[in-house]
């Protein structure tokens, strides 16, 4: 094959295992013989309707088959695959959208789109079936652009990181080195795909593999717990909201997890209580730290450390490299590292050093080769001339029986210059207030880290990859 990236991927995968399951969704499989075909077709009826190499074709809807179909089979044509978070307004996407110069849009029903080429996926399979299942086989190499994701944009308006095919195939390996995936491996699908971890660090090494992706359209626990039973599911990637969800189910003491064999967390630093709520019940849990920018991947805690170093992200994945500049801030550097941001050289130039590293904005510390993640630069303040770490005090906090997640962020204080802010949700049915929180914390942290407010709350805002807006919060009136 002439083609080097991820739209050869279904054939090389369909010519070794054919009849191999590759994707289930409500209950409906897909083997790799047929996915080929499917990939194939649905590229006719793109490059029908004007694309070539070098095109971008977007994608917004929640989780399913197609999803990956039109990432595919824009890539057998050498086209840039957009995936759009589907949580955005319609004025956001159309942003995105214009930005990203987008030639073909495909998208779920529950989506309106004003586009000249839309594709809805209430006639998707129809459409899908009028092409042809004569390969294409255009000439893509391995360092073409392949992907545009937006970052989520908590500042200003969000950057276009492109991936290459690189990119992705190196950050595959890395994560294949990191657990060492098998071919009979079932991975439950539930974090967002449009959002690079859940398509880079579970489907794409599945796929590469050849085991079995179930896909499910939103994180629901419920679903999420039946699905694991039902598929015996082997491996799941969350963020640490969705596995706080499923230890504070019902469910959760008599159900059956016997089949996990890993599981994957990432996009937030992960407290404590909730790492030692797994290991408790015998289930492997791995951190790992990265970046839409890093494909993502930039740092892994594999099994055989994942009770010993428990808290940390783990060491630089096999090809990849890490330091720390003066300032604590996380640079990295690696073949699965952006090239940069689309149409944005300004961004690209302040993105890098001079020497080439991708600064991430993240501030860590090393221990004996493992790094921890402190916090965002930017998400750390400074009250009466010391630093104070948000993730730290949120990481402690969590440790309270009552309280179920926390945001902490930094607000201006006359005295101090700035003090901590807490906005915490309590599991259903504690009563914590803002003085039994204080007093929890008085003996476990240093009186400046310690917030002088506290604020319980139903719900905090995030993103739409799960990760808190914290800007939202401190725009909030005492």
């Amino acid at each position: 094959m002439r083609n080097s990236g991820l739209g050869s991927w279904p054939h090389r995968r369909a010519r070794m295992a054919p009849k191999r399951e590759a994707f289930t969704y409500n209950g409906i499989s897909t083997t790799y013989g047929e996915l080929a075909v499917r990939t194939t077709r649905l590229a006719w009826r793109l490059r029908e309707l004007g694309v070539r190499d070098g095109d971008r074709v977007a994608y917004l809807g929640p989780n399913h088959p197609s999803f990956a179909e039109t990432m595919f089979a824009a890539h057998q044509l050498g086209a840039i695959f957009v995936p759009l978070n589907f949580r955005l307004t319609p004025a956001e996407v159309g942003y995105q959208l214009a930005d990203s110069g987008a030639h073909v849009v495909v998208h779920a029903t529950s989506h309106v789109v004003d586009h000249p080429r839309a594709v809805s996926l209430d006639t998707y399979e129809d459409w899908l079936a009028g092409g042809s299942e004569e390969m294409i086989d255009v000439p893509v190499d391995i360092s073409a652009p392949a992907l545009i994701l937006y970052t989520s944009g908590t500042t200003g308006r969000p950057k276009g990181a492109v991936l290459t095919h690189a990119n992705l195939l190196w950050n595959t390996v890395n994560l294949m080195i990191g657990i060492d995936l098998a071919v009979d491996d079932v991975a439950l699908v539930a974090a967002p795909l449009f959002h690079v971890a859940a398509l880079s660090q579970i489907l794409l090494p599945t796929f590469i593999k050849g085991g079995h992706c179930v896909i499910t359209p939103r994180w629901d626990v419920d679903v999420c717990l039946d699905l694991v039973e039902r598929h015996g599911v082997t491996l799941m990637f969350g963020v640490s909201t969705m596995f706080a969800d499923v230890v504070a189910s019902p469910r959760w003491p008599a159900a059956d997890l016997s089949s996990l064999r890993v599981l994957l967390c990432g996009g937030a630093p992960v407290p404590d209580a909730l790492i030692r709520a797994y290991q408790d019940r015998g289930l492997v849990f791995c951190q790992g730290y990265g970046l839409t920018e890093t494909a993502p991947g930039a740092t892994f805690l594999e099994a055989a450390d994942s009770v010993a170093r428990a808290g940390s992200a783990g060491t630089p994945v096999f090809f990849g490299d890490l330091r720390l500049a003066e300032t604590g801030e996380i640079e990295v550097q690696g073949p699965n590292v952006t090239p940069g941001y689309w149409n944005n050289p300004d961004g690209t130039a302040a993105a890098f050093t001079s020497d080439g590293w991708f600064r991430t904005g993240d501030v860590g510390r090393l221990d004996d080769g493992h790094l921890y993640v402190l916090d965002r630069v930017k998400d750390m303040f400074i009250s009466g001339g010391e630093n104070v770490y948000p993730a730290e005090v949120e990481n402690v906090l969590t440790g309270h029986p009552d309280v179920a997640e926390v945001a902490v962020v930094g607000v201006p204080d006359e005295r101090w210059g700035e003090v901590g802010r807490a906005f915490v949700r309590l599991h259903d049915g504690a009563s914590a207030d803002a003085a039994g929180l204080r007093e929890f914390l008085l003996p476990r942290l240093a009186k400046y880290k310690i917030p002088v407010h506290f604020d319980v709350v139903t719900s905090l805002p995030r993103t739409g990859s799960g990760k808190v807006l914290k800007p939202e919060l401190r725009r909030l009136p005492l």
